[in-house]
Formats: structure tokens, C-alpha cells, sequence
């Protein structure tokens, strides 16, 4: 066998054994039946109310759903997953299940596969469980067959190119091609795209223009093809190139289940689409008559007899000619979005959905494809031609549940293997986002010191007087060695605190905006994000700043989040809180120097690092930093602010 099929072999295995912890820990959290241990777990609305019903896109039934109590509770709740209604009334009846089309802090709505609703939700004590859903695991599975199998074939083709068997091919590269408002390394990487026959990667750094740049290789693309594939390994990511794409004129088909509710997202959904067609009127008539009739036909209840029960039928059976006829207008108005589209942006797993199964592609591009396992890239580029990857291999990995999998390599992505491919990426190498001080460590210690600093942002600071210190220096690294700020488990949610480090960090932030306030009266406020790689101390410094007078008034300029709740985005300031700080040197998820890299580089003017040197400084990557941090003047001890 050979090694590349090996290899696929073995992470249809991974694939299996992390879909089993998966599974585990789902079960875990349902291991209770105890309704306030679920909904503390974020995997249980109760209780709720139904406020709406009605017939949705393909015969399926759509009911509104909105919590009536613990509103500010937070949960896993998220487009796209399955979920179950139930009857606290009824604990014998089976549950409906369901997908969650849309959703907010307390509403959301639900599309089930039935035509109506049944007796028991009429009677109150009603609640929603998140279900495990499989889906993903068996499409991801699917995909890797399809590889392991495809031979003499575009498919084989794209898959020796991956596995380094065969040469990715480029046509000669147009250097005329010169995009206005993109820089060089933009250019190059577009013009990069535009050659590339099987395989080209953006490689965007923070604050590079990734996106901006993807977007115009699509655009440009778009003038030799009529249709593309864009892909993206979050709702979110796939919202936001939608987003993008819409703004440049082009004509984009989100398909699935939006993260993000902003106009230009929703406006390329199917269902919005849907509604603003010609024959949509027609559709909607179709759909209130078979309502009409279900309706009558759901009168005849509980007992009745032999005319009522042929009445019923009769009822039913006109509900469901009517249905077909608007089921064909359906069809014809989806084919019409499908073909007048020139880009149809969605999830990896929505590629190989009902709507999307006969359809292949030319060119598909995966965006944050760093942040994808190998088998979800997979999905899309079995259905295309040529696959072009964008994102930052040194920025937030997939994230892989079992700790044999991940020990195993299904941590390692396509595109990381594709970085190997000679001649097949291009860097992105002026940032825009951040004071070269504050990249200094990042770019040396991930980029090859490649990275610059465009004029504008180059020395960007909140003030240039060296008597305002909170805002002169752009880069502050506070060392709490030495001054017994201890570490606290949580022995409920296994998750770590420093209390004493987050006051440092409070009184730091009350005198930044002090500081900032006195010189800028004028102006708007600054955004501040506070990051910390532990959940347990995000809660707590929430929690202290919401008690906290001065820090409450600001509260709205203020964004508190652990790494991954950051990724993607940037603030004037940010301050990270490290929180390690014990005897025996443990330094837990701080090891995981990419989600660092992330933490490190979303501050625009300002950074301030506070932490423990003694625990953490014999770590190689630590030890880097703090020398950086000697070496540009930004270190600090924590004594100096007590």
C-alpha cells in the first residue's frame, strides 16, 4: 500500500476514534437527567414556548422557539446543530427532532421533518435538548472513500499532488495582472491563484489582508469561471467572506445556517432569496392552503369516528397535492438561485448536502483552512477541479477532542501538509493591524522576521508624551514573580483562576482609561479586549468589572474573552492575563504556542502581558518572549503597580 494511502487509512481511524470522545463527552453531559445540571451545561433550553408555526422550504415544518426564563444563561446552542423538543408533561413520548436554522441569545427557530405538530405540545412543559449530531463524522468519512478510492481521475490527481507524489502545475504567471489597492505580496499571491492548475495557498499573517486578498483572487477568478465554491470551517468565517464578497458586486448564495444576522449575510441566504422572488407569492398561497387544509384535517383529534376519520383523509390527501405543486415551484425557483449565482459560499458539510450533490466545480477556495481537519477539506475538493487555500498555519488549530487523535496527527491539516508543495504558497508580508513593537516577538518567533509594518500603523499609539506612561509604551509585559498571586482550580469546571493577577490587571486598566480620558475628551473611547487562555478567569474578571463602578461605565468599549473568542478580531488595546502561576513550573494550554501567537496579535496600540516569569519562563517559547520583551524596554515588575 502506499504511503499516502496509509495515511488516509489511518485518519479514517482517527476520524472514528474522535468521533467516539465525541460521543463520550456528549453522553457525559447527559449522564444526568436532572434538567438544571443540562441547562447549566449550555445542552438544554427549559422551559420554553413555541410562538410560531409554519411550513418552510422543502415541506418542512418551522416552529419558533424562545426561552421564557434564565435568559442571560449561556449555552452551545448554534445554527446548523440538531435538536430534540420535548415534553416535561409526557416523559414517555419519543422527541422531535430537528435542525436549528437560526438563532439568538433566546429565540431560535427549528425545521422538522413532520407534518405537524403533535397533541402533547399544546400542553405546556416544554424544553429543547442539543443532540449529538453525526452528520459531519459520516460526511467526513464519505470523503476520505472517495479519495482513498479515486484513481485515473482529477480526484487521484489532486490527491498525489497533496501527498507530494506528483508536481502541482502553474500556467506561466500573468505579471501583468496588478490588482489597484492591493500591495505586492497581495498581487503576487493572486497572481499565484490565477496560474495555479491544482493547488495555491494565501498564507495570511495577522493583520496581512488575507481575506482582503482572497476576495479579489475570487473576484478575478470569477472573469474565467462562471460559478466557485467558497468554503470555511466555521459559520462564522463563511459569514464573513459573504459579507465581503456582496459588497464587491458579487453575486453570492450563502448556503446552510448563518452565524452572524447582518444584512448583507442574511440578503444571500437561500430563504431570503426565496422571499423576494417573482413566484414566491404563488409559493406562499400553495403553502397557506396546504396549511389551511392540515389544519382542518388536525381538528379531527383524539376520538372520533368513521366520516370523521375519512374526512381527515381526504383533508390530508389535498393537503399534500397542493404541497407538490408548490414542492415543484420550489424547485424551479432553487434552481434559478443556483444558476444565477457566481458564488456559493458555505460550511464544508453543506458542500455535500441534498442541493449541492450533483454540482462540481471548477475551483473551490477553503478560507481558514489552518483551522480545518484534513477530512473536512476533503468534502469540498471532491467536488472541484482545483483547490485554493487561505489562512495561517501558525495562528488557531482544528480542534480535536480525543488526545490519541490528536497524538496521532489528525491535528495536522491539508494545508499544512500543502505548505511542503514547492513553489505553491505566497506570504503575506505587510501587516496593518499593529505598532511594530507589538509584532516584534510574533514576527521573529513564527515569520522569519518577514513581516512588516505598513507606514500607518508602524508607530500607532494611544499617545506620544513619555509622561503619559499607561499609554506611551505600546508593549508592557508585567511580571507578578515573587508576589504570591496563586492559581485556583475549580474543582466544578476544572478550569483556572488568578484572582489576585486580574485585580493587577483591573487597576492597570482603570488607570489606562484614566489616562486616556484626561487627553481626549473629545474623542470616542478606546476598545479594550481582555483575553486569557482559561475560561474560569474570563468568568471571574466579568464578573469583577460588572461589580466595579469606573470599569462598569465602560463596560461597552470593554470585550472579555478567552483566545479563541478573539480570533480574527483586533482592539486598540488588549491585555492578556496568563493566570499560571505555581511551584512545580505547570504551564497547562500556555504551551499551545499557536493560540498564543493569536492572544499576542490582535492589539493595534497597546499590549500588556501580565503574568508569572517564574512558572513559565523555562519554556523555550516564554523565554524568547521575555528576552524580547528586555530588549524593546517593555518589561516590567508587578511591584511597580502595588
Amino acid at each position: 500500500m502506499s504511503s499516502e494511502l496509509q495515511r488516509l487509512y489511518e485518519l479514517r481511524q482517527l476520524l472514528k476514534i474522535e468521533r467516539d470522545e465525541d460521543f463520550k463527552q456528549y453522553k457525559e453531559r447527559f449522564s444526568r437527567n436532572n434538567i438544571n445540571y443540562r441547562k447549566q451545561n449550555g445542552v438544554t433550553w427549559y422551559p420554553i414556548v413555541i410562538t410560531n408555526v409554519e411550513i418552510g422550504l422543502g415541506e418542512y415544518l418551522i416552529i419558533d422557539i424562545e426561552r421564557t426564563s434564565n435568559h442571560n444563561e449561556p449555552h452551545q446552542f448554534s445554527g446548523g446543530k440538531i435538536a430534540s423538543l420535548f415534553s416535561n408533561n409526557y416523559p414517555d413520548v419519543h422527541p422531535i427532532n430537528g435542525t436549528i436554522k437560526v438563532i439568538n441569545q433566546n429565540k431560535l427557530r427549528l425545521s422538522l421533518t413532520i407534518d405537524d405538530l403533535p397533541d402533547w405540545c399544546d400542553d405546556g412543559k416544554l424544553g429543547i435538548n442539543l443532540l449529538f449530531d453525526e452528520t459531519s463524522y459520516k460526511e467526513m468519512d464519505i470523503a476520505l472513500e472517495k479519495v482513498i478510492n479515486a484513481s485515473n481521475n482529477r480526484l487521484a490527481y489532486i490527491r498525489d499532488v497533496m501527498y507530494g507524489l506528483k508536481e502541482p502545475s502553474f500556467e506561466l504567471a500573468k505579471s501583468e495582472l496588478y490588482i489597484t489597492g492591493l500591495n505586492s505580496s497581495q498581487n503576487e499571491a493572486v497572481q499565484k491563484i490565477v496560474a495555479a492548475k491544482d493547488v495555491a495557498i494565501i498564507h495570511g499573517p495577522p493583520g496581512t489582508g488575507k481575506t482582503t486578498t482572497l476576495v479579489q483572487a475570487i473576484r478575478y477568478t470569477l472573469n474565467s469561471e462562471k460559478q466557485v465554491l467558497v468554503c470555511g470551517p466555521s459559520n462564522t468565517a463563511v459569514d464573513l467572506l459573504t459579507e465581503k464578497l456582496h459588497r464587491e458586486g458579487i453575486n453570492v448564495l450563502r448556503l446552510g445556517n448563518p452565524a452572524r444576522i447582518s444584512e448583507d449575510v442574511i440578503r444571500n441566504t437561500l430563504d431570503a432569496r426565496m422571499t423576494v422572488h417573482d413566484s414566491y407569492k404563488d409559493l406562499k398561497n400553495y403553502r397557506k392552503t396546504a396549511d389551511e387544509y392540515f389544519r382542518m384535517a388536525g381538528k379531527y383529534k383524539r376520538t372520533f369516528g368513521k366520516a370523521d376519520r375519512e374526512q381527515r383523509q381526504l383533508l390530508y390527501i389535498e393537503a399534500r397535492k397542493i404541497l407538490q405543486e408548490a414542492k415543484q415551484l420550489e424547485d424551479f425557483i432553487l434552481h434559478e438561485q443556483f444558476e444565477k449565482a457566481q458564488v456559493i459560499a458555505c460550511t464544508p458539510v453543506v458542500s455535500a448536502s441534498r442541493m449541492m450533490r450533483d454540482k462540481q466545480f471548477s475551483t473551490v477556495f477553503i478560507d481558514e483552512a489552518a483551522q480545518a481537519l484534513e477530512p473536512m477539506c476533503w468534502i469540498p475538493i471532491s467536488r472541484s477541479n482545483r483547490v485554493i487555500f487561505a489562512g495561517d498555519h501558525f495562528q488557531l488549530p482544528p480542534t480535536v477532542k480525543s488526545k490519541t487523535a490528536e497524538e496521532k496527527g489528525l491535528k495536522e491539516t491539508l494545508m499544512e501538509r500543502s505548505m511542503n508543495i514547492s513553489n505553491s504558497a505566497i506570504m503575506l508580508q505587510t501587516q496593518y493591524r499593529m505598532h511594530e513593537k507589538i509584532m516584534r516577538f510574533s514576527n521573529e518567533q513564527f515569520y522569519n522576521g518577514k513581516l512588516q509594518a505598513d507606514i500607518s500603523v508602524k508607530d500607532a499609539a494611544l499617545s506620544y508624551d513619555e509622561n503619559e506612561p499607561f499609554l506611551f509604551s505600546p508593549v508592557e509585559f508585567i511580571d507578578t514573580a515573587g508576589c504570591g498571586y496563586n492559581e485556583f482550580l475549580n474543582m466544578e469546571s476544572l478550569s483556572i483562576s488568578n484572582p489576585e493577577e486580574a485585580t493587577l490587571l483591573m487597576n492597570h486598566l482603570k488607570q489606562l482609561i484614566e489616562q486616556y480620558e484626561q487627553n481626549n475628551k473629545h474623542q470616542r473611547g478606546i476598545n479594550i479586549g481582555i483575553i486569557s487562555p482559561y475560561k474560569e478567569q474570563v468568568q471571574h474578571i466579568t464578573e469583577k468589572i460588572a461589580e466595579d463602578e469606573f470599569l462598569k461605565m465602560h463596560s461597552s468599549h470593554i470585550s472579555i474573552k478567552t483566545i479563541d473568542g478573539f480570533q480574527g478580531q483586533e482592539r486598540d488595546v488588549i491585555y492578556i492575563s496568563l493566570v499560571r502561576s505555581n511551584d512545580s513550573q505547570e504551564i497547562g494550554f500556555l504551551s499551545d504556542t499557536r493560540r498564543m501567537n493569536v492572544a499576542l496579535t490582535r492589539a493595534k496600540k497597546k499590549l500588556v502581558v501580565i503574568g508569572d516569569s517564574a512558572t513559565f519562563g523555562n519554556h523555550p517559547f516564554y523565554k524568547s518572549f521575555l528576552n524580547t520583551m528586555e530588549a524593546i524596554e517593555a518589561y516590567k515588575s508587578a511591584w511597580e503597580y502595588i
